[in-house]
This record gives structure tokens, sequence and C-alpha cells, in this order.
């Protein structure tokens, strides 16, 4: 069952990691997708592998904290697709993990930019597109850090915050026009992203692996897949009736 069919999406950071992972199971389940990204090298190969299969899929050199080139890459996906209506705000980093305190102005400054600024050029360039199309859906991803706190991390963390409830705030705005717009919150999933931040903490890169996973009353952390399925949910009819929402998937982290 293509569960995607007749969709068009975007997804911001589709080169690597859990942003790979929802392109491969979007244009598997019968959507278009446009994955945008700074890492020419993954997303270019990522396009080949999947046209060589079959699907629909292209790539565009996207820069989330630069407006003009948020505009243009999905300006570029409706005109290569017919239309745009599904947006997936993915990029983002972890940025500087250390006291609050000792955070410069420009490490603050960087983690905003492409964690709440890119949701929001993702949103404001992507919406008319939607409306035209008669609706749509936004699925922006947050954490569980959007939920909860943690003494690490705090550019991260707020600009995670934000996420969620910048996602509320349009959800309200735009369910007049059918366009859905929901957070999703993972746990820890085992990612480039996450590994890089392994290696600040200071700790063993096996035993900060074995901590974190033991965060989890699941006990281990969860697979890209975990989220990429949550995506398609959330940009597939069969979420129709949901916006404003937190998607947890998180292995329990939250339900302490």
């Amino acid at each position: 069952m293509a569960r995607l069919e007749g969709k068009v999406a975007a997804v911001t950071g589709g080169a690597l990691g859990l942003g790979r992972a929802m392109v491969e199971r979007m244009v598997e389940q019968g959507a278009a997708v446009g994955v945008l990204d700074v890492l020419d090298k993954e997303g270019e190969a990522l396009v080949q592998e999947l046209t060589k299969k079959g699907f629909r899929v292209a790539y565009w050199r996207c820069d989330v904290a630069d407006e003009s080139q948020v505009k243009a890459a999905l300006d570029g996906v409706a005109e290569r697709f017919g239309k745009l209506n599904v947006m997936v705000s993915n990029a983002g980093i972890s940025g500087a993990n250390k006291p609050t305190h000792e955070v410069t102005e420009a490490e603050w400054d960087k983690v905003q930019d492409i964690n709440v600024k890119g949701v929001f050029f993702c949103t404001k360039h992507s919406v008319p597109h939607m409306l035209k199309a008669g609706g749509g859906s936004i699925i922006n991803l947050s954490s569980i850090y959007g939920l909860v706190g943690a003494p690490d991390a705090p550019p991260y963390h707020a600009s995670k915050g934000a996420v969620r409830l910048m996602s509320k705030t349009d959800a309200m705005i735009y369910a007049k026009d059918r366009i859905r717009v929901n957070s999703v919150h993972p746990g820890f999933i085992w990612t480039p992203m996450v590994e890089g931040h392994m290696k600040t903490t200071g700790v063993d890169p096996e035993e900060a692996k074995k901590a974190t996973a033991a965060l989890h009353p699941l006990g281990h952390m969860g697979e890209p897949d975990d989220i990429a399925w949550g995506v398609v949910y959330l940009a597939s009819d069969e979420s129709k009736f949901v916006t404003g929402s937190e998607l947890v998937i998180d292995g329990g982290y939250t339900a302490h």
C-alpha cells in the first residue's frame, strides 16, 4: 500500500541520519521527495541511489539558516514535482555542550539560526505552496528536550522548546487552510549527530552509549526508521485529524 501516493515532500537535513531514513521511507510509500541539505556529496549519492530504483527524488543544496536558499529550494521542489504539500523540517545541530554562563553569543546564535530560524523559514516558504495545493502537512523535528530539561547543551534545549511552541501556534493559524502542523520528539537515536554529541561528554564513547541507552525504559536507543515511520504517518492522510500535536517516539524516556 502506497501511503503517500500523490504527495510531494521536502525534507531538510535529508542526506544523512534521520533525514535519510525519512526520505527512503517516504519515496517507498509513493511520495516524490526533495532532499535539502548542505552535504552535497551525501545528498547527491542518495538521490542517485533512489533514482536508480525508480523513485521520484531530487537534491537541492540548502542552508536552512539562509532564507533565500530555503525559498529557492522549496520553489524548486514545487516546480520540479508540480506542487508541495509536505514539509519536514529536520535539519538541526546539537551545538555547544557547556554550562549556560560559558556559552558564547556566537555559539548560541548558531544553534538558534539552524534549529529555530530554519524551521520558521521552511514554514514561511512552504505555506504558500500548500495554500495553492489546498492543504498540507508541516512536520517539525523537536526533541525529548522540547518537553523536558537536562543539565547539558542549553542552546539546543532552548531551540527544541521553541520548535514545539512554534508548531502549536502555526497549527492554530493554518487550521482553517487545512494545513496541519505537528512536532516530533525523538529520544536518543543512533545517528551521526548523537554520535558527535557523545564525543563532547568527555566520557569513553562506548560507555556514554551504554549509559544513554539505559536512560530509556525500553533499554536501548532508537533507530532512524523509528522516527521515519512516525513522519510517514504525519505526512499521510491517516493523520488528517492530527494537528498541534506532539508525536513522542522516545522509548519511554519522558514517561519517568
